[in-house]
């Protein structure tokens, strides 16, 4: 009688409407950035430049504003960075979000 569908959810961020904005990294120098994953608490950059772990980094997204945080992570294609999960960083994070998909 009826068609069964299964529909799967997928825990990512990003989707094939969103747009990357590139961001500015600022470290021992200034090096382009884009925004892979945000939240509260944490955000991953993909990015050539590779601060240290320990190291307090400043974010700028043209649109979110900027914020700080401390690399927590360095892999190839990027660095991880936490948040203090305050107030700025999620409405720091929904306006990255926001900016993205718009």
């Amino acid at each position: 009688m009826g068609t069964r569908r299964n529909f799967t959810i997928r825990p990512v961020m990003a989707s094939r409407w969103r747009r990357r904005r590139m961001c500015i990294l600022i470290a021992e120098s200034v090096a382009p950035a884009a925004l892979r994953e945000i939240t509260g608490a944490h955000a991953f950059l993909e990015t050539n430049a590779r601060p240290a772990i320990g190291r307090i980094v400043e974010l700028r997204h043209p649109e979110a504003g900027s914020i700080q945080g401390r690399v927590t992570e360095v892999k190839d294609d990027g660095i991880g960075i936490s948040l203090d999960r305050g107030e700025g960083a999620v409405a720091f994070a929904l306006a990255a979000i926001a900016a993205d998909m718009s």
